[in-house]
């Protein structure tokens, strides 16, 4: 019997497939709009999940929410399984669990502020070294002092109270209200945009993502990212977190036969738009590390160049849709494509991808101990699950059997930093009352300190022996007399 492979499509040399001994070694799915990156994708979240690996992927369009639903029967989808000789194709749906950071279309998928931590939080901020400082700040003042860092409304108290009373206390910071109230600005835009709901409890465990069904399927995980991508900085910061938390929590498998989980980042370009160089820095170390965990993990975006060189060097498994060639820099970004795969002495890879209809692929796979296959030209098989969207009831109908609704569906306000300092405060208030209360009431005097009246009236009187001084007296001394 063969090895399971994850079937990509068909070429003249016959079906090409992904082997799930070098799933791990991360992938990359690109092409120009239209050219059928999400059916790709689609494909490939099955073959995972066939083989028993769990997937998480983000739903920008709203259409791999159709994951969960068998397709229907369509004379070109017949003829493409023909043309591929596809056997055992069955049309059917597929174990999938819905999640939303708004809880709109999904379970809710909440963080805290203390597992965001302050390097992606100031990411997600967008803001300067001075800010970034101050923010880290906080978060060791936080947990020097045991205070639970869980929402928003924590973080602000916490920086409210560092901006009231940093001078009285050994911070090695000397801490401006200038750069608090820019911080706390940045709070509201944020919290405007929907990260008042993804802040908070209860949190996500990341092992409900790496789940089967009763079959031995990998569960797909689909986010609903539609509403998400709006806010492209939110959504990479989610999508950064997401595998930060996997790599520090997930332990070492080294070289398995199959992925533990395989993770989609769709519109990947966004991961590293206007990213720091440090940022972009730690994603290349966790791309190369997280491998021996057992994550593969496969970036969708528009073209190669939207990948960093240093990241798309790690990506042996490709899949290259058509991509434009009007202006020079489309044409370099397709001579780039062309370059980073194995030549095919059958075509010119860079003349070959302009011309590829949807649907259509240069491939090039890992092999036998990790080397890449020669570049083949590949119709991509149609999918077993529905090609669209689900209408409200379906959707519903899923989020409903999805068996983490009940636990993350209402959120929770635990006791944290901004009921712990609120505590403290009126604690303070308190012995202040009391110590004033215990010391002994202090003798009546008269205070040597003038009234505004007395030295107004000292200063009159000592002007009478002028002429200016009398007139001064007549003038006031005449009006309350009249």
């Amino acid at each position: 019997m063969s090895e399971p492979k994850i079937l990509i499509g068909g070429s003249d040399c016959g079906q090409l497939s992904i082997n799930p001994r070098y799933a791990n070694r991360h992938g990359l799915i690109a092409g120009a709009t239209g050219s059928g990156k999400t059916v790709t994708l689609q494909i490939l979240a099955e073959g995972f999940s066939k083989l028993g690996v769990p997937v998480f992927l983000a739903d920008v369009k709203g259409d791999l929410a159709g994951l969960g639903r068998p397709g229907k029967p369509h004379p070109k989808v017949q003829e493409r399984i023909d043309k591929i000789q596809i056997e055992g194709y069955q049309q059917q749906g597929y174990p999938v669990n819905l999640w939303d950071v708004f809880g709109e279309q999904g379970t809710p998928v909440r963080a805290t502020i203390s597992e965001m931590g302050p390097n992606l939080l100031s990411q997600l901020l967008d803001l300067n070294e001075t800010q970034e400082s101050v923010l880290t700040l906080a978060f060791e003042f936080a947990d020097d002092e045991g205070l639970l860092l869980v929402d928003l409304a924590d973080l602000r108290a916490v920086l409210g109270h560092l901006a009231e009373h940093s001078r009285d206390m050994d911070v090695g910071l000397k801490v401006s209200k200038a750069s608090v109230n820019a911080i706390l600005r940045r709070l509201i835009m944020i919290e405007r945009e929907g990260g008042d709901l993804f802040f908070g409890e209860p949190a996500l465990r990341l092992e409900d993502f790496i789940g089967h069904d009763r079959r031995g399927d990998g569960v797909i995980n689909v986010l609903a990212a539609d509403k998400l991508i709006r806010n492209p900085r939110l959504y990479a910061t989610f999508l950064l977190w997401l595998l930060s938390e996997l790599f520090e929590n997930l332990p070492e498998v080294g070289d398995p036969d199959k992925p533990e989980l395989v993770f989609f980042f769709d519109e990947a370009h966004l991961l590293f738009k206007n990213a720091s160089r440090t940022l972009t820095e730690k994603i290349e170390q966790v791309a190369r590390l997280i491998r021996s965990k057992g994550v593969g993990i496969y970036f969708v975006s528009q073209s190669p160049a939207d990948i960093p060189e240093n990241i798309l060097g790690q990506l042996g498994n490709r899949i290259q849709h058509t991509l434009r060639a009007y202006t020079p820099k489309d044409q370099k970004a397709v001579k780039a494509a062309a370059q980073s795969m194995r030549p095919n002495p059958n075509f010119n890879s860079a003349e070959l991808i302009p011309q590829l209809g949807i649907g259509e692929a240069v491939v090039s796979v890992l092999e036998e101990d990790g080397v890449p296959s020669v570049a083949q030209r590949v119709l991509v098989r149609p999918p077993e699950s529905r090609m669209g969207p689900l209408d409200e009831a379906e959707r519903q109908q899923l989020i409903n059997a999805n068996p983490f609704q009940r636990q993350y569906e209402k959120a929770i306000d635990p006791d944290s930093a901004r009921e712990m300092l609120q505590r403290r405060a009126e604690q303070a208030a308190k012995e202040e009352e009391l110590e004033a209360e215990r010391k002994p009431a202090p003798k009546v005097r008269r205070s040597n300190r003038q009234s505004v009246g007395e030295a107004f009236v000292k200063s009159v009187v000592r002007s009478l022996g002028s002429g200016l001084g009398r007139k001064l007296v007549r003038g006031i001394l005449g009006s309350l007399l009249k």
